[in-house]
């Protein structure tokens, strides 16, 4: 790791033309740490340095897990993206120059161990301001101390084992004292909590944000503490990190203790179930609850309101009862302009782009509207998923009437319908949209139409659209000019919350144990019937719900489907050890250079994409290694 520094990295925070909150601002230079402290002024612009080096989940081009896994793709070669991230996805990640290296802070990474280094000078100096309050002090120490629990987290669960970074070293360290060795995983989650269980009584931390959400929206509050706490111990006690057998060769150089647990434990999803239900109590109490659109000015069917549940659980900013952390380091701004296609007449210059292209893998990962799988659902043909057919009035809040489409497009539960755009469906939203009688917008996206292909960038090489990230508010003009409505981005939503519950619970005590009651709330706010009722009456293997391997794999196929398109799936997939099984296969799209409908539904192969075991954790730079020889690489790198 680089050496420590005494001189403050101030790093610009993002800024817009928008009405500035109280992250979203632009610290002044601090020259030196004496300065930095002498006032609460200067005090408070390097809090604003510490939240800085939050990730930017929000910014699809920064955040690994929307384009380093299989959610998304582009055409080849790429335009108008950075692709750091995304050949990653494409099997280009490499110990020499790693992509996306947070531990360094290259390739698209954020520098968290500097992040750390500076949440330390912050805890070791706020109490020397001399113009603050200690009800003031202790509530910024608390934030910044869930700060440096987040980017130890955040790392540890990107390169495995790390340094922990208890207090900086001192100016004048010996050289051996820099030199820092990785820590036992156990360790390192033990580290984290250790951080986070103070806080959760800290009185100087606000349960929430309550009336000062224009100026303090996105600091950190007790239901945050809460909530990630129970995150950090799921993550725990999965079975990347819990009983991993294929890192019992990585050892500490310094004693030749391992760096991994390699005997599974079952009393750390007994902990992590009861950090989930600690913090969803918590959080109910301080008024969190599922997300329900309010529909106020709107004349709105059942269909289209389901959807609107669904999508608003994301982007609505106003009314959100379930989004329990804002980044809003991150806003969600020029993600929509991406994943939104060009639905008027115009051209895609200063309008949508449409280039975040799921690729059709994610689209048979919905249910059917029986909320069981595709290829389980006995009353849907799965062996005719890609033959065409006609849509009928009746479907015409999903698909245009006296259209053709796949079959794969019919059928489907509404969260199919809330996150993807497709040719022939519906776009809800976009002005015109206040009423569902007539006039809803229609995506055309065969040669030649609307939202095809018009030049050598700007459309999906998919055929799909990430319509779940996009505000129902945001809109296209006829001219092709954009108006988009800026939303924080959810870090963490109630939604993910219950489905971690229901995963320790199932762990931890089997089918018997409760985790049906809440996945069956996500499930009642999607639409569906419960998992017992729908496996029951309309599965093949009717009976899987009532195994903990059954339940298991439903509630995995839930939280993917529930958080599709949010950054879970690339860290779910690795958590459970199946990043392995899921990414080693092809990505396909449909024919998007045909006019005609029969040519335009054929698969096309885009990329076979591989994944090799090494890659559950990313490699540490060479150059690091030879700097501090007590570190160990990560295997296979």
């Amino acid at each position: 790791m680089k050496s420590y520094k005494l001189y403050l990295a101030l790093v610009i925070l993002l800024s817009t033309g928008a009405c500035k909150k109280y992250l979203d601002v632009v610290p002044d230079n601090v020259a030196t740490i004496e300065n930095a402290f002498t006032l609460r002024a200067s005090a408070e612009r390097y809090l604003f340095t510490c939240y800085s080096y939050m990730p930017r989940n929000g910014h699809y081009n920064d955040n690994p897990a929307m384009n380093a896994g299989d959610e998304l793709w582009y055409m080849y070669p790429s335009k108008d993206i950075n692709t750091n991230f995304w050949n990653i996805a494409r099997g280009g990640q490499n110990a020499s120059n790693p992509l996306g290296n947070f531990w360094e802070g290259t390739n698209s990474g954020r520098a968290l161990f500097t992040g750390i280094r500076d949440c330390n000078i912050f805890l070791e100096n706020i109490h020397k301001v001399p113009d603050m309050d200690r009800f003031e002090k202790e509530r910024w120490s608390a934030e910044v101390t869930f700060l440096k629990a987040y980017y130890h987290f955040y790392l540890l669960r990107m390169y495995g084992p790390i340094p922990l970074i208890r207090t900086n070293l001192l100016v004048g360290s010996k050289p051996d004292e820099v030199k820092v060795y990785r820590e036992h995983v156990d360790t390192c989650f033990n580290y984290i909590v250790s951080l986070l269980d103070p806080l959760m009584e800290n009185d100087q931390l606000p349960d929430k944000i309550v009336g000062t959400e224009a100026t303090e929206l996105g600091r950190i509050t007790k239901c945050i503490v809460t909530a990630f706490r129970a995150r950090v111990l799921a993550t725990a006690a999965s079975p990347l990190f819990n009983g991993n057998a294929d890192y019992s060769a990585m050892n500490d150089p310094k004693g030749g203790k391992p760096l991994f647990n390699t005997t599974h434990d079952p009393q750390k999803w007994v902990r992590a179930a009861n950090a989930c239900r600690q913090a969803i109590e918590f959080c109910h109490t301080n008024g969190y609850s599922l997300y329900q659109f309010t529909g106020q000015g709107y004349k709105l069917v059942p269909e289209t309101k389901l959807q609107l549940d669904i999508r608003g659980a994301v982007t609505d900013k106003e009314f959100n009862s379930e989004v329990i952390w804002h980044n809003t380091i991150s806003r969600a701004g020029d993600i929509q302009r991406w994943c939104m296609p060009l639905i008027n007449a115009g051209t895609s210059g200063s309008g949508p782009k449409g280039i975040i292209a799921p690729p059709i893998k994610m689209a048979e990962l919905f249910y059917t509207n029986h909320g069981v799988p595709i290829e389980q659902d006995i009353a849907w043909d799965y062996g005719n998923r890609y033959a065409l057919r006609k849509a009928t009035n009746a479907e015409r809040f999903y698909i245009k009437p006296n259209e053709e489409t796949v079959q794969l497009h019919f059928d489907r539960e509404p969260r199919f319908y809330a996150n993807l755009g497709f040719d022939r469906g519906i776009w809800y939203g976009n002005w015109i949209n206040n009423y569902d009688s007539t006039g809803l917008a229609v995506i055309r996206a065969r040669k030649g139409e609307t939202a095809a292909r018009q030049g050598i960038s700007n459309f999906s090489i998919t055929g799909y659209w990430v319509k779940k990230l996009v505000n129902i508010t945001t809109a296209c003009a006829t001219d092709g000019a954009m108006t988009t409505v800026q939303y924080p981005w959810p870090e963490m939503r109630l939604a993910d919350l219950y489905l971690l519950y229901a995963e320790a619970l199932n762990e931890a005590d089997g089918p018997g144990g409760g985790a049906l009651e809440w996945i069956n709330k996500v499930r009642t706010r999607a639409g569906l019937q419960s998992v017992e009722d729908s496996w029951s009456n309309w599965a093949r293997e009717n009976a899987r719900y009532t195994t903990k391997t059954g339940l298991r794999d439903i509630i995995h196929q839930e939280r993917l489907i529930e958080l599709a398109f949010e950054g879970h799936r690339f860290w779910d997939l690795r958590r459970w050890k199946e990043a392995h099984l899921v990414l080693n296969r092809p990505i396909k799209g449909w024919d998007i250079e045909q006019p005609d409908l029969a040519s335009y539904y054929k698969e096309v192969l885009l990329f076979n994409q591989s994944f090799r075991m090494r890659e559950y954790f990313w490699p540490i730079s060479i150059n690091e290694l030879l700097v501090n020889r007590n570190l160990v690489q990560n295997q296979g790198w």
